[in-house]
């Protein structure tokens, strides 16, 4: 690697402190704060390796690792937009999108095109892995609600119906994972 190449990945690993100040909408169990987008990111990365063997699916877990720390990268010029707004997440996409391409290319040209395709792929959601990943996404974010008086859900105004429905495909992360989840989701709202 030349010094101009390394150079570039330090910058580009710096820009990612940026990360660290995205607030999300979930606080962790039992903070007060709101949670950030790097936690986040490192959470599910670790959920997803122990559900790995869960899934339905053969995956490739090493691929959806990649996806999972890299996903939420174009926030660092965009904020974090809640899953349930749909009209937010529309239009925040292409922002991410000139985001990433604009963090990415710090990188050496070689290593900033893998780590964009590796975020477009789980952005467009297609592949066996995408699509876990995806899942995983999602399954945090339960947890915390589940585990935090639904936090977030009430401060938001997201009831049981809302919930069930868009977060449905929790189950490509496995059947019994949202099986299981959806089960704890009528109890939250009994």
């Amino acid at each position: 690697m030349k010094k101009k190449d390394l150079e570039e990945c330090f910058k580009f690993i710096l820009e990612l402190e940026k990360l660290k100040a995205v607030t999300r909408k979930n606080k962790p169990i039992g903070l007060e704060r709101y949670e950030n987008s790097a936690e986040h990111s490192w959470q599910i990365t670790v959920l997803a390796m122990v559900l790995a063997n869960v899934s339905d699916e053969d995956i490739e877990i090493e691929k959806v690792i990649k996806m999972l720390l890299l996903h939420d990268i174009g926030e660092i010029d965009v904020g974090d937009v809640i899953f349930f707004d749909e009209k937010a997440k529309a239009e925040a996409k292409e922002k991410e999108l000139e985001s990433v391409q604009r963090i990415f290319g710090m990188l050496p040209k070689e290593t900033g095109e893998e780590l964009l395709e590796i975020w477009k792929e789980f952005e467009y959601g297609e592949t066996k892995e995408a699509k876990f990943a995806r899942a995983v996404d999602r399954v945090m974010p339960v947890l915390q609600n589940l585990n935090n008086n639904r936090q977030s859900w009430d401060e938001n105004g997201i009831g049981k119906e809302q919930i069930l429905k868009k977060t449905s495909h929790i189950g490509d992360a496995g059947e019994v994972v949202w099986k299981t989840l959806s089960e704890k989701i009528e109890v939250a709202f009994e």
